[in-house]
């Protein structure tokens, strides 16, 4: 048992994803599930059919069209990663308002959330992702042209907007297109193919600061967006039986609920609210080291090169790859591997980590950093069951709503770890010292332990809440 269980008062239609009571007469050891796309929309012919996701050819043509636009946000999101050093020089900022930025930028992402799920809901996902490339471009150039910090942090936190549009979007494509078992290997394949533009970031982006500079390097960035937003706008049906690109499923869509009705039922359901918390204590270890303090941490805590960091970090991406792949296929079986996944890489993360910061010295072997980098590269792909779990438990006008209170989780932790290392490494750091020394990093890494204890006992607790009310018979 392991948690994947109806909660009391859920009332499911028997063409609503997720775990389901057997019927009378049933088969009790089998938990059936049937796909997103088929449920019936308010006013529909309840004797009519329900039209399942066809997938195919079709399908993955409509996800790779939507997962473009997330790609690109991965490139916005991780570009300061690689340049946190410059920027600080560029701006003359400390580490405390150099983390500022990505405190901003992820801020912004976390707050709107909500609001981009009930905006999926009610327009569709395509139009969504065509503003958020709007505003993905429009705020790495104003980051490419600041000379100051308050335009570069104002632009952080327009870019954070864009980028908060993009997740949600794809995974509400793909469960319109694809059939319900497969959604979770979709969605590993979509946060795989993030991880593509984290590898772009790590290995082009990181060069082209170097030779070309800052403001040539961040406008190339900011006008990828003109090409993904004419293959957005010309090319994109979000929905099977659509017209054309301009088309939306507006027979899938039920008569809509007020707003705060529809984020109330959203989070009374108690499977959104382990999501929240799975998507807060897995993701933000690996998200904090590659989105401002992994670059730093390798070159003045552990004296490596910048070609050397930047090398160690592609091993973040293609480890994030790995378990993408693995993670998918094996959630794809069914939903047992759920939870043992979530804490498998929790523990993992935290053992890893305890052993490189206890290191006599402060400067841990290159194959305990490898082994560091290796783990945390499960921290994204474990994330995405906590989005699995908000879809299972929530119906299909819901998913946008509750897949956008699960997708707060990760980034709140990373905002609060990203400000935490910050304060500490000042804190401990002699003032108007040249950058910061193994020791100053050693004790600000310490930090992340407080949002992974507080994650961890919220899952154990949802957990246990759902496996009592299972045992209850609800």
């Amino acid at each position: 048992m392991t948690g994947d269980h109806v909660p009391a008062g859920a009332t499911r239609s028997p063409s609503v994803p997720g775990p389901r009571l057997p019927a009378v007469g049933g088969d009790a050891g089998i938990a059936t599930v049937v796909p997103v796309a088929a449920v019936v929309p308010v006013g529909a012919d309840a004797g009519a059919p329900p039209q399942a996701p066809p997938g195919g050819r079709a399908a993955w043509c409509a996800w790779a069209i939507g997962v473009s636009v997330y790609v690109l946000a991965v490139i916005h999101r991780t570009s300061l990663g690689v340049a946190g050093l410059d920027a600080a020089q560029r701006f003359s900022v400390g580490a405390s308002a150099l983390s500022t930025f990505s405190i901003v930028q992820v801020l912004v992402y976390a707050a709107m959330q909500i609001p981009v799920g009930l905006l999926v809901d009610r327009f569709g996902p395509r139009r969504v992702l065509l503003l958020g490339v709007v505003l993905l471009s429009a705020g790495q150039l104003g980051f490419a042209l600041s000379t100051s910090f308050g335009p570069a942090l104002a632009s952080r936190a327009v870019l954070g907007c864009g980028d908060a549009m993009t997740f949600i979007s794809v995974l509400r494509i793909a469960a319109r297109w694809f059939p319900a078992a497969r959604n979770p290997l979709v969605a590993q394949l979509t946060g795989l193919a993030g991880m593509g533009g984290n590898l772009v970031t790590t290995v082009v982006l990181a060069q082209a600061l170097h030779t070309e500079g800052w403001t040539t390097t961040f406008t190339a960035t900011a006008l990828l967006g003109v090409g993904v937003f004419a293959l957005v706008a010309l090319l994109l049906r979000e929905a099977p039986g659509t017209a054309g690109p301009r088309g939306t499923d507006a027979a899938a869509r039920p008569e809509r609920a007020p707003v705060l009705t529809q984020i109330r039922h959203s989070w009374r359901e108690p499977g959104t609210r382990l999501g929240l918390w799975v998507h807060f204590t897995t993701q933000f270890p690996g998200n904090a080291f590659a989105l401002l303090w992994g670059l730093p941490y390798l070159v003045e805590g552990q004296g490596m090169t910048r070609a050397e960091a930047g090398g160690l970090l592609t091993l973040l991406v293609f480890s994030n790859m790995f378990f993408g792949l693995l993670f998918g296929r094996l959630l794809s079986r069914g939903p047992r591997a759920r939870m043992p996944i979530v804490l498998s890489v929790i523990a993992a993360t935290g053992a890893c980590w305890a052993l490189a910061l206890a290191w006599p010295g402060g400067h841990p072997p290159l194959w305990l950093l490898v082994l560091v980098l290796v783990v945390m590269g499960s921290n994204g792909s474990a994330s995405l069951v906590g989005l699995d779990y908000a879809r299972s438990y929530n119906p299909s006008h819901r998913l946008g709503t509750a897949s956008g209170i699960a997708n707060m989780g990760g980034f709140i932790a990373t905002m609060v770890t990203l400000l935490g290392i910050g304060v500490l490494l000042d804190a401990v750091s002699p003032a108007g010292g040249a950058g910061y020394s193994a020791q100053a990093y050693r004790v600000a890494f310490c930090w992340m332990y407080v949002p992974l204890a507080v994650g961890t006992v919220m899952i154990l607790r949802l957990r246990a809440r759902l496996l009592r009310r299972a045992a209850e018979g609800f």
